[in-house]
């Protein structure tokens, strides 16, 4: 990575901190590193430190003059990242620098996610509070940990940790738009049991199956887009392979993250010997339709065969059954719209793991909604359809929405702005995707005013990921603005 070039980058305190935070491994539930790299920051520049005991960081920045009597703000965003990489690309997230690197009016990283995601929020935080010059009220600067997996930083934040009234959170993707209300969510998490097969054909050979290529991406933010699933296109194969041609399924490894798109399926098949051609012809096929199936959509899909080495083991056949009829008939993607915003999602499904042990089949779904009611009633459905299967199935990753504010005093202020600023009127939106936001309003003692907003990222939790050089620089002279103006 070119360190120099994103370091001549505008604003320059903003990506001097987000170079810093690329050079630390932060995916979700690795954040000791990066919150001592946050301590460590804070108590150089002489400021109040804490961190409560889930993890988060909290740095406080008294007001500047002229600002004593004005509210505190609240300035959040999370450390984690989403680790996602490419599979011909060898890349430990746990130890290795991200390699970001300037490409026309973007920065990106070569083959893995970025960490735009919610690095640049965090680094407009830092460079709010390392400023000298800038006049502000009373800041406390929330730092919080594990947003990407659970939303476990803002879950576990403690009572009485946060004193501000008025809050921003920096983690919207669009540098015109101003988020005023999010999707809650829920984890589905599906188990299939087995004891497995050792009894395979002897006259049978083995191959594996790979879906690539996919763009994956935001389980959220970009359902509506109608990216390929790799579960469910494979899936589809499956159940063709196995009704026609007498194929078995020894392995099954789809998609990596509930929050992303899956993006890969990988499977582990055995068939008879005298079907291997057909075989090949049948997945030549299958390219050729999920191809045409997704043009205009989908640009890289690759779907291959190669001859492999015999399994130990196979799915019993009750079990490759109940898993294939079960995924063909789960629903993906958006399941409904809002009403009051037309083009917004209120409700989706993402089919997002499908990945098979020596002993049990595991399949994870995320659910999104802004409605309560109905995310318990598509929760209630998968109940009911994997049971049937014969499946287990539980619940975790609660989190609520975040219910617009209408009459928000700190949206009026931030709109009024961004009109005298840019000569046009921001989008004010309601987000499918999981913003901290509902969660620490619950654990906050006392009524927030919050606004959501940062500069414009795309393909966020895909090695697409990119962030707008530009947008960067409008995003952090707003928030500027912004604290200047709040009185």
């Amino acid at each position: 990575m070119s360190a120099t070039e994103i370091l001549s980058l505008n604003p320059k305190r903003v990506w001097k901190h987000f170079y810093e935070l690329t050079q630390i491994p932060r995916p979700t539930g690795h954040m000791e590193k990066v919150t001592q790299f946050i301590k460590d920051f804070g108590e150089e520049l002489g400021l109040e430190v804490e961190q409560d005991k889930v993890g988060n960081v909290l740095i406080r920045k008294p007001a500047t003059k002229g600002f004593e009597s004005t509210k505190t703000v609240i300035l959040q965003s999370h450390l984690d990242m989403v680790p996602q990489k490419n599979s011909d690309v060898i890349h430990d997230f746990l130890n290795d620098p991200i390699q970001a690197y300037v490409d026309g009016d973007q920065v990106k990283a070569k083959s893995t996610t970025l960490g735009a995601d919610n690095g640049i929020g965090c680094a407009m935080m830092m460079a709010v509070l390392e400023d000298k010059m800038l006049n502000h009220p009373a800041i406390e600067a929330l730092f919080t940990i594990d947003e990407e997996v659970g939303m476990d930083g803002a879950n576990g934040l403690e009572k009485g940790f946060l004193k501000g009234t008025v809050m921003l959170n920096l983690d919207t993707e669009a540098d015109n738009e101003l988020c005023i209300g999010c999707a809650g969510g829920r984890d589905v998490n599906i188990t299939f049991n087995f004891q497995p097969d050792t009894e395979i054909d002897k006259d049978d050979i083995a191959y594996k199956i790979s879906l690539r290529g996919l763009k994956g991406g935001h389980s959220g933010v970009q359902i509506h887009l109608g990216h390929a699933n790799a579960n469910k296109l494979m899936n589809r194969f499956l159940k063709e392979v196995v009704r026609d041609y007498e194929a078995r399924l020894a392995s099954i490894n789809g998609g990596s993250l509930r929050n992303a798109i899956p993006r890969e399926s990988f499977v582990v098949l055995t068939i008879p010997s005298h079907l291997e051609d057909d075989l090949i012809d049948l997945v030549d096929e299958f390219q050729t339709q999920f191809r045409e199936d997704f043009a205009g959509i989908e640009t890289g899909i690759s779907f291959k065969a190669e001859k492999t080495d015999m399994p130990e083991f196979l799915l019993p056949v009750e079990i490759q059954d109940d898993l294939i009829n079960a995924v063909e008939a789960c629903p993906n993607g958006v399941i409904s719209n809002l009403a009051d915003f037309p083009g917004v999602v209120e409700s989706s499904l993402n089919l997002a793991l499908v990945q098979s042990a020596s002993d049990k089949i595991e399949v994870k779904l995320l659910v999104r909604s802004s409605s309560e009611s109905r995310k318990e009633w598509i929760c209630s459905s998968l109940e009911s359809l994997f049971q049937l299967a014969g499946a287990k199935v539980e619940f975790s990753g609660d989190y609520p929405g975040w219910q617009p504010n209408a009459s928000s005093e700190l949206l009026s202020l931030m709109e009024k702005i961004y009109i005298e600023e840019y000569e046009e009127k921001p989008e004010v939106i309601v987000i499918h995707a999981g913003l901290e936001c509902g969660i620490i309003q619950s654990n906050v003692e006392h009524d927030l005013d919050i606004v959501s907003f940062g500069p414009t990222i795309t393909g966020a939790h895909s090695p697409d990921e990119s962030v707008d050089i530009k947008s960067v620089n409008k995003s952090y002279e707003y928030l500027v603005e912004i604290l200047e103006n709040l009185k």
